[in-house]
């Protein structure tokens, strides 16, 4: 089976899929200065981009693994999250504390996605 990787460079794809499942990670890229809310929105609006890009979106996303840096932002990122997900599609998830690459970001999410029918 083919492993697709789409806008490969040599440290990482923007998406990998294989067998039907799209793996990706996002970070805030454009406004580092803002809050948890405000990231994770970023992290969603970029995350809906690599969906569709393979023929998908959030309602076929299947796990989230959530990198969050102080549990003290969790109820914030989650009233973004629950405003996100329509009734009934809210994946399985996993949240972990860590410190992340760079010191602005708040929040990293770890997308697992079942892709359209041309990644199968």
């Amino acid at each position: 089976m083919k492993i697709h990787r789409i806008n490969p460079t040599a440290r990482w794809s923007d998406v990998t899929v294989f067998n039907g499942i799209a793996h990706f990670v996002e970070v805030p890229e454009s406004d580092l200065d803002a809050d948890v809310k405000g990231q994770t929105a970023q992290i969603f609006e970029q995350a809906e981009e690599m969906l569709a890009s393979v023929g998908s979106d959030k309602s076929r996303i299947l796990s989230v693994t959530i990198y969050v840096t102080d549990f003290a932002n969790l109820d914030a990122l989650n009233g973004v999250w629950d405003a996100w997900f329509d009734e009934g599609t809210a994946p399985s998830r996993a949240c972990v504390k860590v410190e992340l690459a760079n010191p602005k970001y708040l929040v990293e999410m770890a997308f697992v996605a079942a892709a359209g029918d041309d990644y199968q």
